[in-house]
């Protein structure tokens, strides 16, 4: 019997994978960033954890509208293409088929094949061998608003408890260095995570999102400490 073969390429999950790497390294580096500052401003533990909590039910909210808000934007716009197509098809159904074998044309087919290649794909589907083919939208990469929100909320929340949970555990005097350390490695190797799912260099990911991340912690605990009482 002949096996099937099946083949799973990256570009299926850019998608969830970009709203969920975005979320979870939003959620550790902005909660990280708020516990230290405020720590560094010389709260109490109890008042550490209020923020840290309170930025991160509203930073995963924040995540899910942007990201629902932006990619609901992208779908607009494709629903609109896919309704303009449609229409052109009936109303003026031969000059797509010259577009369509011209682009066929312009692929490498010499031009009666690229006409009998375009007649057999409009006559299966004429408006998904437009859509694929002229305006590159396929099943694949749909802007999916829903989806999107869900994974930067979840992602967000996820990442936020991280530097929620030292908190919580840590001493009073350790609790700077231990969320700062814990927050940077949990980034690095978020960094590493996202750049092998989506085929990308390992230790150049972690890098840059670890720089990033401390910068952003250094100027929150500075701010902190700056404005800061006196305990």
């Amino acid at each position: 019997m002949r096996r099937s073969h099946r083949e799973r390429h990256r570009t299926q999950r850019v998608g969830w994978l970009r709203a969920a790497v975005l979320g979870a390294n939003d959620g550790i580096v902005s909660t990280a960033s708020l516990v230290l500052g405020v720590a560094a401003a010389n709260a109490s533990q109890q008042n550490i954890l209020l923020a840290g909590m309170a930025g991160l039910v509203a930073g995963a909210m924040s995540m899910a509208a942007g990201e629902y808000v932006s990619v609901h934007s992208q779908a607009d716009a494709e629903q609109a293409d896919i309704d303009r197509e449609r229409q052109e098809l009936k109303t003026d159904n031969a000059s797509e088929h010259r577009e369509l074998a011209s682009i066929y044309q312009g692929r490498g087919l010499d031009a009666a094949l690229a006409r009998q290649v375009a007649d057999q794909l409009m006559a299966h589907d004429a408006l998904g061998a437009h859509l694929r083919d002229e305006l590159g939208i396929s099943q694949l990469t749909r802007a999916r608003p829903i989806q999107a929100a869900l994974a930067s909320a979840s992602s967000f929340a996820i990442g936020a408890a991280l530097p929620l949970v030292v908190a919580m555990l840590a001493p009073t005097n350790g609790l700077e260095p231990l969320v700062a350390g814990a927050s940077l490695i949990c980034l690095a190797v978020l960094g590493g995570i996202a750049a092998r799912a989506g085929g990308a260099r390992m230790t150049v990911a972690a890098v840059r999102v670890t720089f990033w991340g401390a910068l952003a912690m250094a100027l929150t605990a500075g701010v902190g400490a700056l404005f800061g009482v006196a305990a």
